[in-house]
């Protein structure tokens, strides 16, 4: 049976559907379960999910405009029409933001903490606010004259300023100021008090402009916010990463537009000169009811009131470590172990690393680092371990998006502590998640190697769901040798006995197994396939899931953001659903599990981790890896524990609809619901738990009918 072929029929576009994807995480703003300072978290989440997207993806189509490239998306969509659709979303994201923001203001203030509320000001507040303009606001800020004698000022990306329009009180002549707010200035204020009262500093700016101006009159005011193109391309004669990146990050603050936010009360002639001053082609203007730049409300989810907030939550250290004495190494040499982020612990993977550092037996470090955070305990581990003597490799890649600055930086203090640093490829980025540890023992030398399907980042680790898994195998730990050859010196892998690699096979063994299981389904055998992913854009990957369904194969995929295939369509996909899962942490790991010729969840199943995406640059511009799971216990928590968990959630799961694209969340059938962060809140997990699991049982999981 063959399924619909015009492009249009068997693809959602990629930009629409993160769109829709921002649409549920704006969605969980509007959860009255959940506490108020996380309902405005989740805001703040949106806004700066929306801010990266549109100086990315909007940023990459009006480019293409401009050059005229009329590449077509993979549901068949020119630039221009992809562009178009885009901002009418936006302009539908951005109102439902401010009108939540207004509900959730409303609520906030009941509770005492009360956003951008001048009408709050009393007479006590209002001479703390002078003072503090005064003092902290007006030696740092600098009034620009906009006249034919003074150049339109530069405006940075993300740059908040305030226009003026002001008439001298001596002559009644008019001027026009703008005011640029430092963004080494706060974004909100708290007035001293025991309520929390905050005021944004365009606002405070605004509300004493008579102490900025003597002898004017302010006859109007309006704040703006804009957005730049962001991307960095990289240019094919670009030898020395180091230096054109050096470059190319000041040239992202310079970028062209994209985005123009006014607050509502914003004066038609100002606007107009934004628009004249600032190159507005194929940039979007929205004019918002209550605040621009509604990311910053990050700043106010910190208030110390736990009473509005997720009771906190103190991961677990794995117990089958401290059975070792907190030996690392003879933990992984036991048995291969899975931790679980951020149920357990992340200390674990620094401990491995301070562990490798001080062990006299170990010989040398491998490292690759995409994502590490500004205070990185992972970087600290490796320059230790060069001060103590090891040979420490570390892949610093610089093609980290909006992390090359700080990257850089880690760079440079690694090199100063002697570790060899490694830039990679200049074509792909490096988005493998590994460590090797090389270490003399009495057998010879023994390799421990940890994957991840995250980034070695302690904040992340503290609210993305990803998996570490730690493996002593020798088959792996060769493989994972011939991968940083292959970083380091460009050496092709030969004979992978384990693990897959892209851009070289990692994609062709995603398409073997599921060929495999269209083989399995044509004769008669069980043939399922369950994965987990962040976002399904590969066609390659796509079309076979859509032979496997014609085929019979049942395919249930957990998809958190964009996701371009279409369940549910006859003759097409019939035999696949999709589901998204939003909540209190960030599902983030990338599993698949492929039946095997046996009735799912089964022991003969075959499961993968990946730090891949089934996305074009995932498998194609990226070096990425696939690793098999093969010891039981592990196999049994990453297939029966946690992919089953993503199946069985009903209380933060969306399902997609394949007809019109439309998300709906899990309906309520009236049973106890399940909640899959709940349940590993208070469930340990099997391969961490050593002995301990003697003396505790865990839930086991079943499917319910039609569930997979």
């Amino acid at each position: 049976m063959v399924g619909p072929a015009a492009p249009e029929d068997r693809y959602f576009n990629r930009e629409l559907s993160w769109l829709s994807f921002n649409d549920r995480v704006l969605a969980e703003a509007c959860n009255s379960a959940y506490p108020l300072l996380e309902r405005l978290r989740f805001l703040s989440i949106s806004g700066s999910n929306l801010d990266e997207f549109l100086m990315i993806r909007a940023a990459g189509l009006a480019g293409q405009i401009r050059s005229k490239i009329g590449n077509m998306s993979l549901d068949g969509r020119t630039p221009g029409q992809q562009l178009a659709a885009i901002t009418a979303k936006v302009l539908d994201l951005t109102g439902k933001q401010q009108s939540i923001l207004a509900d959730v203001k409303q609520l906030l203030a009941a509770q005492g903490i009360v956003i951008a509320g001048e009408d709050r000001i009393d007479a006590e507040a209002d001479g703390w606010l002078q003072n503090y303009f005064l003092n902290s606001i007006m030696p740092v800020i600098t009034p620009q004259a906009i006249d034919p004698a003074h150049p339109f000022p530069f405006v940075a990306n993300r740059g908040i300023g305030v226009l003026f329009n002001l008439t001298r009180e001596d002559d009644g002549s008019s001027l026009v100021e703008m005011v640029l707010i430092p963004s080494a200035l706060p974004r909100f204020v708290r007035v001293p008090g025991a309520d929390a009262l905050y005021l944004t500093t365009e606002q405070i700016v605004c509300r004493y402009a008579t102490l900025l101006f003597p002898g004017f009159r302010v006859d109007g005011d309006g704040v703006f916010r804009l957005l730049r193109d962001s991307d960095i391309e990289l240019e094919e004669d670009a030898e020395d990463l180091v230096r054109y990146y050096r470059t190319a990050i000041q040239r992202r603050r310079r970028g062209k537009v994209i985005l123009l936010e006014l607050d509502h009360a914003f004066d038609p002639a100002g606007e107009q000169m934004l628009r004249d001053q600032l190159g507005l082609e194929q940039a979007m203007v929205l004019p918002l009811d209550h605040l621009v730049g509604v990311c910053d409300l990050a700043q106010i989810v910190g208030e110390d009131r736990p009473d509005l907030k997720f009771t906190p939550y103190a991961p677990r250290y794995p117990e089958r470590v401290m059975e070792h004495d907190g030996d690392c190494f003879a933990a992984i040499r036991e048995k291969d172990i899975v931790i679980h982020h951020p149920y357990e612990s992340f200390e674990v993977v620094v401990d491995f690393l301070y562990q490798a550092a001080n062990d006299p037996a170990v010989i040398s470090i491998k490292q690759t680092l995409y994502r590490a955070g500004h205070q990185s305990p992972v970087i600290q581990a490796l320059v230790h371990a060069a001060e103590m003597g090891k040979s420490v490799t570390a892949v610093v890649e610089l093609k980290a998006r909006f992390d090359e600055e700080q990257n850089l930086k880690w760079a440079s203090e690694l090199e100063r502590a002697g570790v060899q640093v490694i830039y990679g490829f200049v074509d792909w980025k490096t988005h493998a998640k590994v460590s090797l540890v090389v270490r003399q023992e009495e057998e010879g030398y023994r390799t421990y190697c940890h994957f991840g399907t995250g980034n070695y980042h302690p904040i992340t680790a503290r609210i993305y769901t990803d998996l570490s898994f730690f493996t002593a195998d020798p088959a792996i730990g060769r493989d994972a040798a011939k991968l940083f050859n292959f970083i380091t010196g460009y050496v092709e892998p030969q004979g992978l006995e384990r693990l897959a690699l892209s851009p070289l096979n990692l994609r062709e063994t995603l398409y073997t197994k599921i060929d495999r299981e269209i083989a399995n389904a044509r004769e008669g055998r069980p043939a399922s396939i369950w994965a987990k992913m962040n976002s399904l854009t590969e066609q390659g990957v796509i079309d076979r899931l859509y032979a496997a369904s014609q085929a019979g194969v049942r395919v249930v995929l957990v998809v958190r953001g964009i996701c371009c295939l279409r369940p549910g369509i006859l003759g097409l996909s019939e035999n696949i659903t999709v589901k998204s899962i939003i909540g209190r942490f960030l599902e983030h790991s990338r599993i698949w599990a492929f039946a095997n010729g046996t009735e799912m969840p089964s022991g003969d199943a075959e499961v993968f981790i990946t730090s891949a995406d089934a996305m074009n640059r995932n498998l194609n511009r990226r070096v990425e890896l696939l690793v098999p799971i093969i010891n039981q216990t592990v196999h049994d928590q990453v297939l029966e524990q946690v992919l089953m968990a993503n199946l069985l959630d009903t209380e933060q799961s969306w399902l997609l609809d394949g007809e019109d694209g439309s998300w709906e969340r899990v309906a309520d059938d009236g049973t106890d619901g399940f909640n899959l962060h709940e349940y590993f809140m208070t469930n340990p997990s099997l391969s961490g738990r050593g002995d301990a699991l003697k003396d505790s049982r865990v839930p086991k999981l079943t499917l319910r009918r039609g569930a997979a």
